[in-house]
């Protein structure tokens, strides 16, 4: 008897969407199908994987005749909108939206509880973060976490160690298209805080706000390449970088350039890559590097998730309530570039 193939509705068929139905298109053992693919503009020239026939602007259609939904259009208001809209309806929802999850967070959390959410895409694309923090490192307890989250940031800090202006780093990003037109969330730290916000509550504190981490986060838009000559000529190496450590009793969140030693274990990773170090008290020090972004990183976490979206295996859990703050040890500090 042949296995009816599941459907996918599809939200959202730019660079990723594409790409992960290409991918999708590969894989024989994946039995499932585009049911829609909602675009804004059908008339759009697209990659062959987008069958023109499940194309439609109709959001409720693609959701209601979809047995698992994936949201891959961006942004924070109807695309929350919808993905909450899915999940009312009982469908587990896949998505890359780290945004969304950031800043709706609460409306989200009840389905997130329920385990009908899935987003290992959201955090460094490809290279795996959130299954990690949410799995096997879970048997220690943090003791602090420090991550390099954003590829534009890491490309124009390694034009600036060239002697490259800032300005210039940033005409050449944009050119390669690593930058958006508006480059204020990434050159600004705001598309790594709103990572790190998901790292922090799924590793150390469900309750941590995003406006609080956006109130620590500080972007590399006023950096120098005398700046970073300074920081080489030291031996080592300015990044941006989010961390997440023990101060007064408290966790304290925050993204900004600091000073990486040669032999931090971020400061070797190059531009087009991110990583993470996380410090737990019983496994020590665990570093994940890769693939931070790019269309087919990004795609690939999506078809994990999708697949096991389609088992029926829960999404990542939730803390349960704040990990206690360790009051007697001592975070590794990066130094703060001003």
């Amino acid at each position: 008897m042949t296995q009816q193939a599941a459907k996918i509705g599809l939200l959202g068929a730019g660079t990723v969407g594409s790409s992960f139905l290409e991918l999708l298109e590969q894989r024989s053992d994946v039995f499932a199908k585009p049911s829609g693919i909602l675009v804004r503009d059908p008339n759009k020239a697209r990659s062959a994987s987008v069958v023109a026939d499940k194309v439609t602007t109709d959001p409720e259609a693609v959701i209601a005749a979809a047995d698992i939904v994936l949201e891959l259009m961006g942004g924070t208001d109807l695309a929350g909108d919808l993905i909450l809209t899915a999940l009312a309806q009982g469908k587990r929802v896949v998505t890359a939206n780290k945004a969304v999850l950031a800043e709706r967070w609460q409306e989200l959390r009840p389905y997130l509880a329920q385990g009908l959410l899935y987003f290992e895409a959201a955090v460094m694309a490809g290279t795996p973060v959130i299954g990690p923090l949410t799995g096997a490192l879970r048997g220690s307890s943090p003791l602090e976490l420090h991550a390099i989250l954003n590829g534009t940031c890491n490309y124009i800090l390694s034009q600036l160690e060239l002697g490259v202006t800032y300005q210039e780093a940033l005409k050449e990003a944009q050119r390669l298209g690593y930058a958006e037109a508006d480059p204020s969330l990434d050159v600004e730290g705001f598309d790594a805080a709103h990572k790190l916000t998901i790292l922090a509550r799924l590793a150390f504190d469900p309750d941590i706000a995003w406006e609080s981490v956006k109130a620590r986060t500080r972007g590399i838009s006023q950096l120098t390449p005398a700046i970073i000559k300074e920081a080489m000529e030291d031996g080592g190496r300015v990044r941006l970088v989010g961390s997440v450590y023990p101060q007064d009793g408290a966790w304290q969140v925050e993204v900004c350039p600091v000073y990486l030693p040669a032999a931090h274990p971020l400061a070797a990773e190059a531009s087009n890559r991110n990583g993470l170090v996380f410090y737990g008290d019983a496994v020590g020090q665990v570093f994940i590097a890769g693939a931070g972004a790019g269309a087919l990183p990004t795609a690939s976490a999506v078809l994990a998730d999708t697949i096991a979206a389609l088992a029926a295996r829960p999404g990542p859990s939730l803390l349960p309530a704040a990990v206690p703050v360790p009051l007697d040890y001592q975070a590794e500090k990066l130094g703060e570039i001003a």
